[in-house]
C-alpha cells in the first residue's frame, strides 16, 4: 500500500518533540517485519545517519579502547557530508522491495510508489528543507548509467542545528565525480571521522610509592617501554576514490595531583614521551628522597579523602590523503584517575 511523505509542518514538529536520527515516514526505516531496512558490504543502508566510510588501522597496537577528546573545546568535527549510496541497479532493487528509507537527512520515504514515481516515472518530488523546493524525476533509475545517487549522511542528526545543511534531495551524480556542494566530502573530512576512530591504550602508569604516599616523600611516575606508539586510522569513502589516514602521535604525559598542595616534576607536569615509548625512570632502591624526573610530591596530608590522581596523555593529530593532501587536527587527550591516599610521618620524641 502507498504512504504519503510526511507533510513538511508534521516532519518539522516531529523533529521538535523527537530529536535523533531521521527515520523512514511511517516505518521507522523498517521493512513490513519490523526489522532494519540495511544492507551490508556496498549496498545502501536505509538510515541517513550511517555513514558507508571503511575505517581500518593501519599501524599501531591493537585492542585499544580509550576514545580521545579534543584538546580545543571549540573544534568540532563536520557535521554531516553527501555520500554515494546507490547504483542504478542497487537503487531499482531497493525501491522495488524494501521502499523503507531515507531520501535526504530530513526526509524519509515508506511505500513502493514513492520511489518508483520519482526514480523510475520521472516524476517530480518535494524537497522541503533543501533549495530548490521541488525536483525533476529520472527516468528508470538512470539504468545504463555510469554513476551513483547521493545524499547526506549525519551520524549525530542532533548536532544539525542548520536546516538546509545535506539536505538535498537524494540525486545523481556520474562516476568519478563530487558534486559542487558545500557539503561535498573531502579528505580533510575523512580525517576528522577517522579522529574519533582511534583507540588509544588505557593510561596504566607505574608508581612508586603506589596509592599510599608520604608528605614531601617524591612519588615516582613512569612507564615501561612502547607502553605508547604512533596510531594511524585509514578512511575511504567507496565510489569517490577520496582517502584520509589520522596519524596519532603521543607526545606528553600530564600529571594533575587533585590538590595545590603539591609539586610535580617537572613544575609544569608535563612528562615528554620518550623515543621508545616510555616516559619518565623506574624507581630503584635508594632513589626515595631523589627528585623524578616524572612525578609528584605531596605537601599536605589527604585527610579524610584521597586525592584524585589523573594522567592525561597528548596525542599530536595529523593527517594526509587524497591527491597529496595533509594538514593537522587539535590534539587529542585520553586520562585516566587513581585515589591517593597521603600520610604524615609519624615520629615518637624519647
Amino acid at each position: 500500500m502507498r504512504r504519503a511523505l510526511v507533510p513538511a509542518a508534521l516532519v518539522l514538529a516531529t523533529v521538535l518533540l523527537t530529536p535523533g536520527p531521521a527515520h523512514a515516514v511511517g516505518g521507522g526505516g523498517t521493512r513490513g517485519d519490523g526489522s532494519v531496512g540495511e544492507v551490508e558490504g556496498d549496498e545502501l543502508t536505509a538510515k541517513a545517519s550511517t555513514s558507508r566510510i571503511k575505517v581500518t588501522r593501519t599501524s599501531g597496537p591493537t585492542g585499544g579502547t580509550g576514545t580521545l577528546s579534543s584538546a580545543d573545546p571549540t573544534w568540532e568535527p563536520p557535521p554531516c557530508w553527501y555520500e554515494p549510496v546507490f547504483t542504478p541497479t542497487q537503487l531499482k532493487n531497493f525501491a522495488e522491495t524494501e521502499a523503507a528509507g531515507d531520501v535526504s537527512i530530513r526526509q524519509g520515504w515508506y511505500g513502493e510508489g514513492l520511489w518508483t514515481d520519482h526514480f523510475r516515472d520521472g516524476k517530480e518530488a518535494r524537497n522541503y528543507f533543501g533549495t530548490p523546493a521541488s525536483v525533476p524525476g529520472y527516468e528508470n533509475y538512470n539504468l545504463g548509467k555510469d554513476g551513483y545517487f547521493w545524499r547526506g549522511v549525519a551520524p549525530d542528526w542532533s548536532a544539525l542545528d542548520d536546516t538546509s545543511l545535506c539536505s538535498r534531495l537524494m540525486f545523481w551524480q556520474d562516476a568519478g565525480e563530487v558534486p559542487d556542494e558545500p557539503e561535498a566530502p573531502t579528505p580533510e573530512v575523512l580525517a576528522a571521522y577517522a579522529y574519533d576512530k582511534v583507540k588509544v591504550p588505557e593510561t596504566e602508569i607505574e608508581l612508586k610509592p603506589a596509592a599510599r604516599s608520604t608528605v614531601n616523600l617524591p612519588t615516582w611516575v613512569w612507564l615501561d617501554k612502547a607502553t605508547f606508539q604512533e596510531i594511524s586510522v585509514r578512511a575511504e569513502l567507496p565510489g569517490t576514490g577520496l582517502w584520509a589516514e589520522t596519524t596519532a602521535q603521543p607526545v606528553a604525559l600530564h600529571l594533575d595531583p587533585g590538590t595545590e598542595d603539591a609539586e610535580t616534576y617537572p613544575a609544569s607536569g608535563h612528562c615528554e614521551i620518550n623515543a621508545d615509548g616510555s616516559i619518565g625512570t623506574p624507581y630503584t632502591r635508594g632513589s626515595a628522597d631523589s627528585a623524578p624526573p616524572c612525578g609528584i610530591r605531596y605537601l599536605r596530608a589527604s585527610g579524610g579523602e584521597p586525592y584524585r590522581l589523573t594522567a592525561s596523555i597528548t596525542w599530536q593529530i595529523s593527517w594526509e590523503g587524497t591527491g597529496g593532501a595533509r594538514g593537522d587536527l587539535p590534539d587529542g587527550t585520553f586520562e585516566t584517575a587513581q585515589d591517593m591516599t597521603v600520610q604524615e610521618i609519624q615520629s615518637v620524641n624519647r
